[in-house]
């Protein structure tokens, strides 16, 4: 039997794992408050065919309630708004690294976990101060990229990867993050959050992904909005692809920290919900 890979010295060898795609590099990189960042936008996405016909499926699901059919990138832009075009452009050309399963890994699983998190985070910011918001074009982002650490680990060592999986489908009662420190010498938010380093993604979302299931309760309400977000919406809404187990209590402090009235769970769950089941019928049918 073969020793285990040591993760974290692995880590020193990101190199090993996909680049970041040079689309979502030249995405990220676009202004968007000027005609030409604009226009070069739709120009990078119209060469991918992949992410044209996503945003377009996605222009067209119940999640936006267009009433006639989208059927170009241009028209898909005014439904979706050119700062959420930018992040699901990027999310698409990241997720899309691999379209086959490693092992127990499978990418279109993460991609439908992933989808779900993006849009039902919006109730949750919806429901924030706008003052206490973060950069809309990192919210979207950040719910796709958030678990990205499971793709590093399925790279780096897919024998781990698989034994994870396996655990996580065998001991339904514990939390995700439980079970991976017990197998393995990092967990997938720290795999994640040093990948996207290495990627040089924007250090508000390296922080978001790193804390996204563990949170300071003082940082939280001023350093790493994006990560209480993700780490309260991943409990309202069920278990879509990935199974990542991380429990369902939300406490009231955790809905203050964000600036939201408790009272307002409820009606917020109920909401978020809702755009994860539209989000698996987007992605099941983009």
């Amino acid at each position: 039997m073969s020793t285990p890979i040591d993760l974290r010295q692995a880590l020193c060898n990101l190199q090993d794992l996909p680049a970041f795609p040079v689309i979502a590099q030249k995405l990220l990189s676009l202004k968007l408050d000027t005609e030409q960042g604009e226009q070069q936008m739709m120009l990078l996405i119209a060469q991918d065919p992949l992410i044209s016909a996503r945003l377009i499926g996605l222009a067209n699901s119940p999640l936006l309630g267009t009433s006639r059919k989208i059927i170009s990138v241009n028209e898909a832009a005014v439904m979706l708004g050119l700062t959420r075009v930018k992040s699901v452009a990027t999310g698409i050309a990241v997720m899309s690294l691999t379209s086959q399963p490693i092992g127990r890994f499978d990418p279109q699983e993460l991609w439908l976990h992933s989808m779900c998190v993006a849009f039902a985070m919006l109730p949750v910011v919806r429901a924030m101060p706008p003052a206490k918001r973060p950069p809309d074009d990192l919210i979207f982002l950040a719910g796709m990229l958030h678990d990205i650490g499971y793709l590093a680990l399925a790279y780096l060592d897919p024998q781990r990867s698989d034994d994870l999986h396996t655990r996580l489908a065998i001991e339904t009662e514990r939390l995700a993050i439980e079970v991976e420190r017990d197998l393995l010498e990092i967990t997938h938010d720290e795999l994640g959050a040093e990948l996207a380093r290495h990627w040089n993604l924007p250090e508000q979302l390296v922080a978001a992904i790193r804390c996204h299931h563990v949170l300071d309760a003082q940082d939280a309400e001023e350093i790493l909005p994006l990560a209480h977000i993700i780490h309260i919406t991943e409990k309202l809404i069920p278990l879509n692809g990935l199974y990542e187990p991380v429990g369902r209590e939300v406490t009231a402090e955790e809905w203050i920290a964000l600036g939201i009235d408790p009272g307002m769970a409820d009606q917020i769950t109920a909401q978020a919900q809702e755009q994860a089941e539209q989000a698996v019928q987007c992605a099941i049918t983009g």
